[in-house]
């Protein structure tokens, strides 16, 4: 990922301070689907830290269970950053 490229685009979601402006700038920018699955994304990752079993997320939101493993992937890793070594 060209790093140039996604600081632009944290910018300009920075720009975006009232809650309206920021959601028309998202759906502005990603498609239907490409909003649904940032959304289920976040699910995930909440569920996961509330400690439901993958298994249940990937059935309540409907999705693959490799999308939750990646999910919590992404989560150790985070928290591997996070824990003082």
């Amino acid at each position: 990922m060209n790093t140039q490229y996604l600081n632009e685009l944290l910018e300009h979601l920075e720009e975006m301070q009232a809650e309206g402006a920021l959601e028309t700038a998202l759906r502005d920018l990603l498609t239907t689907s490409e909003l649904t699955e940032i959304c289920n994304r976040l699910q995930i990752l909440r569920r996961l830290e509330a400690g439901v079993p993958q298994r249940e997320i990937a059935r309540e939101l409907g999705v693959g269970i490799a999308t939750v493993t990646r999910g919590a992937r992404a989560l150790r890793n985070k928290q591997q950053k996070q824990s003082p070594q």
